[in-house]
């Protein structure tokens, strides 16, 4: 199996992956998602809803190289035309192990901007609790 199906499959079992049309909508309208990933063989209809969901943020949508019935299996179903990813770092890894991925290269710039800004909020809030419970004061 393909290392990009594989991160699918592990996001689905981590619960950081929404399958499906509406899920994927759900999501992307709180805001929640990072990339929505359209299988090569869904239609032109659901490859426009998917730009839909994402227009306006930066959030990002892209067309895989993997067909509706490789992109379902990885997940335990006969298929699946579209997803939203829930986690930057779980996006970006699999945008990264995609074939072809030198195509997603704006896609991949905005994730890894976001991951860098989560680690170093992340980061900041280790400090900060590190400070609370030895009561330092800034």
């Amino acid at each position: 199996m393909d290392k990009a199906l594989n991160y699918v499959a592990l996001a689905r079992k981590g619960g950081l992956i929404e399958l499906g049309e509406e899920p994927a909508n759900a999501i992307t309208r709180t805001g929640k998602g990072y990339l929505v990933a359209v299988a090569s063989d869904a239609s032109d209809h659901t490859w426009r809803r998917a730009k839909s969901f994402v227009a306006g943020t930066e959030q990002q949508a892209i067309r895989i190289p993997y067909t509706k019935e490789e992109f379902g299996f990885v997940v335990g179903r006969t298929s699946l035309a579209i997803a939203a990813f829930t986690d930057v770092a779980m996006a970006l890894a699999f945008l990264k192990a995609l074939p072809g991925s030198e195509k997603y290269t704006r896609e991949a710039e905005i994730l890894e901007a976001k991951h860098q800004k989560l680690r170093q909020r992340q980061k900041e809030a280790k400090a900060h609790q590190r400070n609370v419970r030895t009561g330092k004061k800034k």
